[in-house]
């Protein structure tokens, strides 16, 4: 014999009974089966809602109650064959009208007790079992009904009754084992006490009926039809990539369904577990979903090969309280003391911790309790509070708890290194831990904010090693964001099959637009997003990150705005990582710096800025290297503007210095006013920020400045710059000439020794690494201790939109 029990969704209408319908047939012809069935979809909603508005002498009741009546009544009309509808309607509106006289009794007494609670809402799953009933007989199916009230005993605690199972299995033996039809219909949920009081077995008890029934009559198996294609690995409301679990043990199950995996109601495996009855969670609404088996008898292969974790549970509304003071150190009975005045209050406690000192206990309660649980310690600890042996008790509301559940963690080294590290990285904080002492289970207590980004990247950690989802925010579509966005759209594919990432933009801003999408900015989307964005604002961008809080997330500076670096701090100190080509940051003073560094550290995230100097060559990287690894650096020289490169390079004295300018302006290496690559500022800040890299103190304004051009040609606009170009000519081919007479080139260079920085033209003889250097190229030489007689030479393009943009791209793919 099988018991098959099926929830408020599966029997909400006269389609979806119809359907359950086709599975009962199905399951009958092979087996004699018990049904047992829920109350129509929102009815006991309804039924306490009536109530409650009737104690509130509120008329609203009477609409409610006929509203409850016409669903019912509708639902006789569509299912039972017209010849045989005037008794159930007359049956229906029998219990629909003592429904209406308890709620005019509560509107005339103003009072709704736990007691009455149970009286009214025992009709939701009575009226429902009935009307299927019918059904099943009119389609010639041999279906009976039995009343599960008159079979479970109880105790009287209302609305959560206890369940005597002696009686209450003995009562099933003889109602059910007995019965010779073969479909037997059972309502769910409702009970009575010793005095024959209706009782009720808490919300979900439909799954405990049938729980109790399996165990009774020893039944083959328990199945539980519902919505849902099992129990799944985390709840799919909150992780789209959530999985049916195929298989589970009892044990798992229960930790999870303890820590709100609301598929199962936590008291139905107990019955089952006990009789080593296999439990089969199935969707009412696709047959074809294998569903989870949670059974004893699960085929284990080896332990090394299997998953460490089946699922990640949360519950929310969660409320923290502590208790602490340096008069509980040593004190037997504290704990006794404060679970006793908890229980006398009826507060379930969910999870507990306590500090190995003794100085503190923490527990976490249902927010909903924690007004009166505050009140009930309080009381309790009245003496020691008052004598300052104990504080008073300490909460903290809108917190959640997340679990993280599997048998094969106690076998594992490592998994809360794994589970605790995944959440850091993202900025996610842990109030408290509890882990059993079976080691099945790891609890943590979040903030409520933080769930989603939790479930998701704990779930993407454990169960989703395939791609790991990356959310990009990126500030700035000019040459180089446009180069970078393509190419992150263009090898993306690439990242997914050989990287396992999968880059997702999903906040894009300029100087005048920004947008965003949660699911992901498509190439499409990107080309219009000028026209569909909202005004673009640098705070509201960060704090739209921020609150959007994603897992995995990554801020894209690709403008020169010195406004952008300001929000870095904010976000760093949310976890989030940072990749800039923007050099406003790590060039800003020195105590600015070295605060974003420690913030990196501090917070667990990444703050790279690799083509602040040198576009996409491995510059920073190698310093961040040789440090890393012991190594000093003495000496660093380098060319280090693409664009004074270029313009010494190809100003011979065959045509005008501001010719090769001007050029050099319109091949896109220089800013739109070339003075601020031709003043050496740019390349001032590229030093310090190497100089920093290599662990030295140094402010902007101690870099010497050497620089060539007239001070008059720093006055004035872009158009005037140009004449005063051409007016100086002279004192440009002078430069020029003054080197090529030793045979030597114009580079403008940057140094760094003895803690000192300057930047200058020079002229550079054939023997330097500096001298062959052509085009937009940058060279970096280091001395350091290792590499004293022959320099470490980093040499390549360090200019232009697509290799920047390359650059950032791998500090993106560096920083996941």
């Amino acid at each position: 014999m099988k018991v098959l029990k099926f929830g408020g969704t599966s029997v909400a209408n006269s389609q979806n009974i119809l359907q359950v319908e086709k599975i009962i047939k199905k399951e009958a012809l092979k087996n004699q089966i018990v049904v047992v069935v829920s109350a129509l979809h929102d009815v006991t909603d309804n039924l306490i809602q009536a109530a409650e508005s009737a104690s509130k002498k509120d008329e609203k009741y009477i609409q409610i109650v006929k509203n409850i009546e016409e669903k019912h009544l509708n639902l006789v009309k569509e299912l039972v064959p017209v010849l045989e509808q005037s008794s159930w309607l007359s049956f229906v509106k029998k219990h629909i009208n003592d429904i209406e006289d308890i709620c005019n009794g509560i509107f005339v007494l103003g009072e709704f007790t736990d007691r009455i609670k149970d009286k009214i809402t025992s009709y939701g799953e009575f009226l429902s079992s009935n009307i299927i009933v019918s059904r099943l007989k009119s389609e010639g199916i041999d279906a009976v009904w039995i009343n599960s009230a008159e079979n479970i005993i109880t105790n009287s605690n209302f609305t959560n009754a206890k369940v005597n199972f002696e009686h209450t299995e003995s009562n099933f033996q003889k109602s059910i084992s007995k019965n010779q039809h073969q479909v037997i219909v059972v309502p769910g949920f409702i009970a009575k006490d010793e005095k024959g009081n209706p009782t009720t077995l808490g919300r979900g008890g439909s799954d405990f009926t049938a729980s109790i029934i399996a165990s009774a009559i020893n039944a083959e198996e328990l199945q539980i039809w519902t919505d849902v294609d099992g129990m799944m690995t985390s709840d799919p409301r909150l992780v789209s990539n959530a999985k049916p679990i195929a298989e589970i043990s009892y044990h798992e199950a229960m930790e999870l369904s303890h820590f709100g995996a609301k598929v199962l109601y936590p008291p139905t495996i107990l019955p089952v577990m006990v009789k080593n009855i296999d439990l089969r969670i199935k969707n009412t609404f696709n047959l074809e979903a294998i569903g989870t088996l949670i059974s004893h008898n699960l085929i284990k292969s080896d332990i090394e090969n299997e998953q460490i974790a089946v699922g990640i549970s949360n519950m929310s509304n969660i409320s923290l309280l502590t208790l602490e003071g340096n008069g509980m150190i040593g004190i037997p009975g504290i704990s006794a003391k404060l679970f006793q005045c908890l229980s006398n209050e009826k507060i379930n406690v969910i999870l507990i911790t306590q500090s190995s000192s003794e100085h503190s206990i923490t527990i976490a309660i249902n927010e909903k309790d924690a007004l009166n649980a505050e009140n009930a310690i309080n009381n309790t600890f009245e003496d020691d509070i008052r004598l300052k042996k104990v504080n008073p008790v300490n909460i903290e509301n809108s917190l959640s708890i997340v679990a993280l559940v599997g048998e094969n963690m106690k076998s594992r080294s490592g998994v809360s290194a794994k589970m605790f590290g995944c959440l850091g990285n993202n900025g996610i904080n842990i109030r408290a831990i509890a882990q059993g002492s079976s080691e099945k289970n790891i609890s943590i207590v979040i903030s409520e904010k933080d769930i989603k980004k939790a479930v998701n990247v704990l779930h993407e950690e454990f169960f989703e090693s395939e791609i790991k989802q990356v959310h990009l925010y990126i500030c700035g579509t000019g040459n180089v964001g446009e180069k970078l966005i393509q190419q992150i759209y263009d090898q993306n594919e690439y990242l997914k099959e050989n990287l396992l990432i999968n880059l997702r933009i999903v906040g894009l801003s300029n100087s005048r637009k920004m947008i965003f999408s949660d699911k992901g900015i498509s190439e499409n989307e990107y080309e219009n997003f000028i026209k569909n964005g909202e005004n673009a604002s640098v705070k509201k961008f960060a704090d739209e990150i921020i609150n959007r809080n994603l897992r995995n997330s990554v801020f894209v500076d690709v403008t020169a705005s010195s406004e952008i670096p300001n929000i870095y701090e904010k976000l760093l100190k949310k976890s989030i990582n940072i990749v800039a080509c923007n050099k406003i940051a790590a060039s800003s003073d020195f105590e600015n710096y070295k605060t974003l560094k420690t913030i990196t550290r501090n917070h667990s995230c990444k703050f790279f800025f690799e083509t602040n100097v040198g576009a996409g060559l491995p510059i920073i990287g190698t310093i961040n290297d040789l440090i890393r690894s012991g190594d000093k650096i003495t000496s660093i020289q380098a060319v280090l503007s693409g664009t004074l490169n270029f313009v010494f390079n190809n100003y011979d004295g065959s045509k005008p210095f501001s010719e090769v300018v001007l050029q050099a302006q319109k091949d896109g290496y220089t800013e739109p006013d070339p003075r601020m690559d031709l003043a050496g500022t740019d390349v001032a800040r590229k030093i310090l920020i190497l100089a920093r890299e290599a662990g030295y103190s140094l402010e902007f304004n101690e870099i010497e400045n050497i620089g060539f051009l007239p001070k008059e040609c720093m006055q004035g606009s872009v158009e005037e710059f140009y004449q005063s170009l051409i007016k100086y000519e002279n004192h440009f081919k002078n430069l020029l000439n003054e080197a090529q007479k030793d045979g030597k080139r114009l580079k403008y260079v940057a140094e760094f020794k003895d803690g000192k920085a300057k930047v200058g033209l020079q002229h550079i003889a054939p023997e330097s690494d500096l001298y062959h250097l052509y085009g937009k190229d940058n060279i970096v030489i280091f001395k350091t201790l290792r590499y004293s007689e022959q320099p470490l030479v980093v040499k390549g393009a360090g200019a232009g939109s697509e290799v920047t943009a390359s650059g950032v791209f791998a500090d993106i793919v560096r920083s996941i």
